[in-house]
């Protein structure tokens, strides 16, 4: 995952407990700790970044990855899309598939899918995600959690100006899943289609692929990279007013299915609202 400055306001929850951690947070940012409800799983506990105004980077580890200062707070802050995927996966039937979150962030629907018993890998490029995700899964008595690095993608140059080098402390991502997961990540312009070329890389001939996209605008260029792998995809509105103090939220649910690689029929696009059914 590569991050972009153009993002929204973190996700605003009314937590249960808030406690932010200013003596044991390690020197150079500041975290927090809150209670987070999803609907069909027990509350989590969720340490994050303080705020967006957080940066430590003294090895330059985020610098060698493409990750700027600005944007290297953006991992450790939970989002109003990631609440809406935390949110389906604590729906989904557990079975046996193997599921895989891309670009997770704070991690929170693997969270609730770890809780429940499915067999769930996270991904991220950042060089403490897989730090934070120990912690979330230790804060609330849960077995670690598989993780791997998982990048797509690649800035040129670093912040300075000097080439980037694309190593990581944790071991790639491999192997195939039959669901892909990801939420906000369709953020930046991706002319050459390298994200649906990660997904391609690791989704099974038969997998199912969901993406919750907050309206950004490069939307419908990532339906045509994914319809060339062989993706269907079908489109549901998740528009909603804000009621009882939670904020507004406009966006989209991207489902996307292939039975069978490459099979050379023409893929469907479908969207769905509130009202009603088209086809595109």
């Amino acid at each position: 995952m590569a991050y972009s400055h153009a993002n929204p306001a973190p996700c605003e929850f009314r937590p249960c407990a808030v406690t932010i951690a200013l003596l044991n947070a390690p020197p150079g940012y500041l975290t927090k700790q809150e209670s987070i409800a999803i609907a069909g799983v027990d509350d989590l506990l969720i340490r994050s970044l303080l705020d967006k105004n957080q940066f430590h980077d003294p090895l330059d580890e985020a610098l060698n990855l493409g990750i700027s200062s600005a944007t290297w707070p953006l991992f450790g802050l939970l989002w109003p899309s990631g609440t809406r995927l935390a949110e389906r996966m604590a729906q989904r039937p557990v079975t046996s598939e193997r599921i895989l979150e891309i670009g997770c962030g704070l991690a929170l629907s693997s969270l609730v899918a770890h809780r429940r018993g499915a067999n769930v890998t996270a991904s991220d490029c950042h060089p403490l995600t897989h730090a934070f995700l120990d912690q979330n899964t230790q804060l609330n008595d849960l077995q670690p959690i598989p993780y791997r690095h998982g990048l797509w993608g690649m800035a040129a140059i670093r912040e300075d100006g000097m080439p980037v080098r694309t190593q990581a402390h944790d071991a790639p991502l491999s192997g195939l899943f039959d669901l892909i997961v990801g939420s906000d990540i369709l953020y930046e312009r991706d002319d050459e289609g390298t994200l649906a070329q990660f997904i391609d890389e690791h989704a099974a001939d038969n997998s199912e692929i969901w993406v919750i996209d907050p309206n950004r605008g490069n939307r419908s260029a990532f339906h045509k990279h994914m319809a060339r792998v062989g993706f269907a995809m079908h489109e549901q509105v998740l528009d909603q007013a804000a009621h009882d103090g939670i904020d507004a939220y406009k966006g989209r649910m991207l489902t996307y299915t292939r039975q069978g690689q490459h099979s050379g029929a023409a893929p469907v696009s479908v969207t769905l609202t509130n009202s009603s059914r088209s086809q595109s």
